[in-house]
């Protein structure tokens, strides 16, 4: 998909959920890695991660775009805008868009497990990436002891 195809794309997506124009820009932006789109809220032109196009096909890509112009719109209206907000929730809600986007395999690194933690008396175990100090820490669970147990 080309810069002029996702920029009619856009504007027609506008029109036909929110009954409002797109008047600013839409474009690629190759350096997104682990989200679907952002909007920019000084110039509110919309990116979007052209591999999620690709790897998830245009049904996904229509519901990242919905998302972008619910910021977008509501941004404009002066209304709540973030995702923690109300009006944001509702508004994804009514058009159909996307919560989050799918992850694109080979994308985000898996970071590995370095410890692991069990209670001594109910058994829990807490996998870790960071050390834990088991003199202050304790279950979370039954608040037990816990002993560090190796990896293997």
């Amino acid at each position: 998909m080309d810069i002029k195809t996702l920029q009619q794309l856009v504007e027609d997506t506008s029109l036909e959920f929110f009954g409002r124009p797109f008047r600013h820009k839409a474009r690629f932006n190759h350096r997104l890695k682990t989200t679907g789109g952002r909007y920019l809220l000084r110039s509110h032109d919309l990116e979007f991660n052209q591999k999620q196009l690709e790897e998830h096909g245009m049904e996904a890509f229509i519901g990242i775009i919905k998302h972008e112009l619910c910021h977008y719109h509501l941004h404009l209206t002066k209304k709540g805008y973030r995702h923690r907000d109300r009006d944001f929730k509702q508004l994804l809600k009514e058009v159909g868009g996307s919560r989050y986007c799918e992850v694109i395999p080979g994308q985000r690194r898996q970071e590995k497990v370095k410890f692991i933690y069990l209670c001594n008396n109910c058994g829990q175990r807490y996998p870790r990436k960071r050390r834990v100090d088991i003199r202050k820490f304790s279950c979370g669970k039954c608040r037990g002891k816990l002993k560090q147990k190796s990896i293997d």
